[in-house]
């Protein structure tokens, strides 16, 4: 597996995830309505039209999954147990229909499991940009991640 376990997690390691991902118009309708979320700013063009931005809005919760999901592949594929928390999530600049977004990586913190020997926790910075280089979204994401046997 592409994941990394917990000894190569080291304290200020940060990763440059690639591909990039474009946002379509059926990403935002099918996760918006999939999670019943009926706010017209992510679903309705002519409502959205008379808002500040003037456009549909994608939804910010696609926006974190997203965003974590395109660090999958070069952190945890494989190698993680499961996610603890998330925190200080941030959504500084919105999302629009047809922005690439690209996500960096750092680990901040790492601990071995008081309990388990066969595993550790990491922390995540995850950091999501646009085509213009403006954050998108930021958090923390505390995983625990398997131990080398």
């Amino acid at each position: 597996m592409a994941g990394k376990y917990f000894e190569e997690l080291e304290v200020g390691r940060t990763f440059e995830h690639e591909p990039g991902r474009t946002v379509t118009e059926t990403d935002n309708l099918l996760f918006t309505a999939l999670t019943l979320n009926t706010q017209p700013l992510h679903l309705d063009a002519e409502f959205a039209k008379d808002t500040q931005h003037g456009q549909i809005l994608v939804n910010s919760i696609f926006t974190l999954g997203l965003v974590v999901g395109l660090s999958v592949g070069d952190t945890t594929l494989g190698t993680t147990i499961g996610n603890l928390g998330f925190d200080k999530t941030t959504f500084p600049n919105p999302v629009f229909i047809g922005d690439t977004i690209r996500v960096t990586s750092t680990v901040v913190n790492r601990r071995e499991s008081r309990s388990k020997p066969d595993r550790g926790i990491v922390t995540f910075e995850h950091v999501g940009t646009n085509q213009r280089g403006e954050v998108v979204c930021s958090c923390l994401r505390g995983a625990m991640m398997m131990r080398r046997r």
